[in-house]
């Protein structure tokens, strides 16, 4: 079958576009690859600061970049033969006696904000380029330029003692390429002026969300019954966990978590309680630390029942046998004395059992329920 001509050109035109777009991309990894490599260097030539970005491995390969030679009338700090790091600061100056006159191949705007003299430790760099670099800042401030601050920048736990021109806070972390959002902290905040021997704060703050599935155990449900023997149990069901999913946020500062908050909680398959039948606690048994009391003290509900005795005698759920517990009724002020010499109640909310005897010292038998208090 025959091509024709236009269906010859659509295919030129087509593998055209598909090897332009192939080329362009590849350009473009190639420059992103390049820029990533890139070491980040300030550049300090005779007391004037520049930014430079370069591949260089270390100092004399960076200075050869820049169209500076090394001869006897530099001095450069550090040596030539130093390895370059990301934020380095390198300085060239004139010998002692020589006269000024190192160029290179774009020179500063004196204008601009910039921070020098950047260091990884928390030790301030002295140069010989000191006393310049003071003076000079003198002459910026007279021209209306701020004049170079020494400050000590903390960012993300690292300490940086360095030299600025930036007004405030935060026109020296534009200055090193930190840009807060508005989870981040920044202390003093970005507005405040910086003076010499300032201190500037800066921490990443990440607020993450995250779902995890959670593991919802199964409850226990435990059933009281005067007609078992006293300590005895039986297991009526068997629980089972159940699986559910929870969010939680997350507070990570300077890559480490800080925080983790529950935010919500939900069973997807619900966890099935474990039901026990119990009899009365054994007489021998017993705790004077009681659940829900304070100290030696308890607040609750009393009811009387009829135990196959008489006396002034009670029943509760945990204190020992024979120990003697005064119940005051709060409404009326009244106490009564009783032992401990059985078991109950095992109802919620009600707290001791009282023989008639002595539940008619209190009130009369049909009042039924008192809001008492236990001492013992």
């Amino acid at each position: 079958m025959a091509i024709t001509a236009t269906r010859l050109r659509r295919l030129r035109v087509r593998r055209a576009v598909q090897t332009t777009t192939a080329v362009v991309a590849i350009l473009l990894v190639g420059s992103l690859v390049r820029l990533a490599l890139q070491t980040r260097i300030t550049l300090v030539i005779d007391g004037r600061p520049q930014a430079v970005r370069t591949s260089s491995s270390n100092v004399q390969e960076l200075l050869r970049g820049e169209g500076i030679s090394l001869t006897a009338d530099l001095l450069v700090d550090p040596s030539p033969a130093t390895p370059l790091a990301d934020g380095m600061t390198v300085v060239v100056s004139p010998a002692p006696g020589r006269a000024s006159g190192i160029t290179a191949a774009t020179p500063p705007d004196p204008s601009d904000v910039g921070v020098w003299v950047v260091a990884g430790t928390s030790q301030r760099y002295v140069s010989p380029d000191a006393d310049r670099f003071v003076e000079s800042s003198v002459s910026a401030s007279s021209a209306g330029s701020s004049p170079v601050v020494s400050v000590r920048a903390v960012v993300s736990g690292k300490v940086h003692d360095v030299l600025t021109n930036a007004g405030t806070a935060g026109a020296l972390l534009s200055a090193m390429g930190i840009t807060p959002d508005a989870d981040d902290r920044v202390q003093p905040p970005p507005s405040t002026p910086l003076h010499d021997g300032d201190t500037v704060r800066f921490d990443r703050v990440e607020i993450l969300t995250r779902l995890e599935a959670v593991t919802l155990r199964a409850p226990t449900l435990v059933t009281y019954s005067d007609r078992m023997t006293p300590g005895t149990r039986r297991v009526l069901s068997t629980g089972r966990d159940g699986v559910g999913r929870a969010t939680y946020q997350i507070t990570v500062v300077n890559g480490r978590r800080v925080s983790k908050q529950l935010i919500a909680r939900w069973a997807e398959v619900p966890a099935v309680p474990t039901r026990i039948v119990s009899g009365p606690a054994s007489m021998y048994g017993g705790s004077l630390a009681v659940p829900g009391a304070t100290g030696r003290h308890q607040t609750g509900l009393a009811t009387w029942y009829d135990p196959p005795w008489s006396g002034l005698t009670a029943a509760h759920p945990s204190l020992p046998f024979g120990t003697h517990v005064t119940v005051t009724d709060l409404a009326t002020g009244r106490s009564v004395t009783v032992v401990i010499d059985d078991r109950g109640p095992f109802s919620p909310g009600k707290i001791i059992d009282l023989s008639p005897e002595a539940f008619r010292v209190l009130e009369p038998l049909g009042h039924g329920v008192l809001h008492v208090r236990l001492s013992w």
